[in-house]
C-alpha cells in the first residue's frame, strides 16, 4: 500500500471483535485501512470493508513492512488477549516510526507496560463497563462522556425536571458546581453560542465540562 497524501491512513492489527468493528467503522468513514490477522476467515470478513485486508502469519517487522504498516499514520494493535504478542508487536510498530500507535490492553499491568513503550493505551472492556455502570447509576439522565487528562470529563446529560424552565443564568453551574455548559442540544440541533437567558426545555441535552466529582455531584442533584 502506498500512502496517500490527502487523507490519514490506519492500520489495524488483530481482527477479533474489537479490531473488526474498528475496521468497519473507519472504512465506513471513507478512511483507508490496512487490516491484518493470521486468521483467513477474519481477513475475508474484513475485505467487505477494505481492499487492504491480508493474512499475515508472523508479526515481525519484515512481514509488517510488506503489509504496508509503516505507511500508516495511526496503527491500532488489537491483540490484548495475548500479552506477549501485544507487547512485541507494539515494540515493532513503534520501531517502524509510525506516528501514532494505540494498543488494546486487558489489564492494568499490561497497559502500564504498553505505556512505558510509548503507545497510547485503550481498555475497551473496562471503558464499556464504566459507561454501562454510569448509565445504570444515573438512570435516563446519563447519555455519554469523554474523559480528559487531569480527571476532567465532558458529559452529555439529559435535562430533567429540576432544570426545566430554568435559565442558564439561574442554573449558575459555574458558581454552584464549578462546571461550564459548553453546548445545548435541542430539536436535533446543537447550539454552542446560546444566551444566558435561554430556558431549558423538556428534551434538551446539555454538555458540561469539569472535574469528574463536580459533574457527578451536579448529575446527582438533577435526579
Amino acid at each position: 500500500m502506498k500512502k496517500r497524501e490527502t487523507s490519514a491512513t490506519f492500520g489495524v492489527i488483530g481482527l477479533g471483535r474489537f479490531g473488526s468493528a474498528l475496521v468497519e467503522c473507519l472504512s465506513k468513514a471513507d478512511k483507508e485501512v490496512v487490516a491484518i490477522d493470521k486468521d483467513e476467515a477474519r481477513v475475508k470478513e474484513a475485505r467487505r470493508y477494505t481492499d487492504f485486508a491480508m493474512v499475515v502469519e508472523s508479526l515481525d517487522q519484515e512481514s509488517l513492512e510488506e503489509a504496508g504498516i509503516q505507511n500508516c499514520d495511526t496503527v491500532v494493535i488489537c491483540i490484548g488477549e495475548q500479552m506477549d504478542t501485544s507487547i512485541l508487536t507494539t515494540m515493532t510498530v513503534l520501531n517502524m516510526k509510525v506516528p501514532h500507535v494505540i494498543s488494546k490492553a486487558n489489564s492494568f499491568m499490561h497497559g502500564e507496560v504498553l505505556k512505558q513503550l510509548g503507545a497510547k493505551v485503550v481498555y475497551p472492556e473496562r471503558d464499556m463497563a464504566i459507561r454501562l455502570g454510569k448509565g445504570l447509576i444515573y438512570n435516563n439522565s446519563f447519555l455519554d462522556f469523554v474523559t480528559l487528562e487531569g480527571n476532567v470529563e465532558v458529559r452529555r446529560i439529559q435535562v430533567t425536571e429540576p432544570l426545566i424552565g430554568v435559565t442558564v443564568r439561574e442554573a449558575d453551574t459555574r458558581r454552584k458546581y464549578n462546571l461550564n455548559i459548553i453546548a445545548i442540544e435541542h430539536d436535533h440541533r446543537t447550539e454552542v453560542d446560546f444566551p444566558s437567558e435561554y430556558r431549558f426545555q423538556q428534551g434538551d441535552v446539555i454538555c458540561v465540562i469539569g472535574q469528574t466529582g463536580n459533574v457527578e455531584r451536579f448529575e446527582n442533584d438533577m435526579q
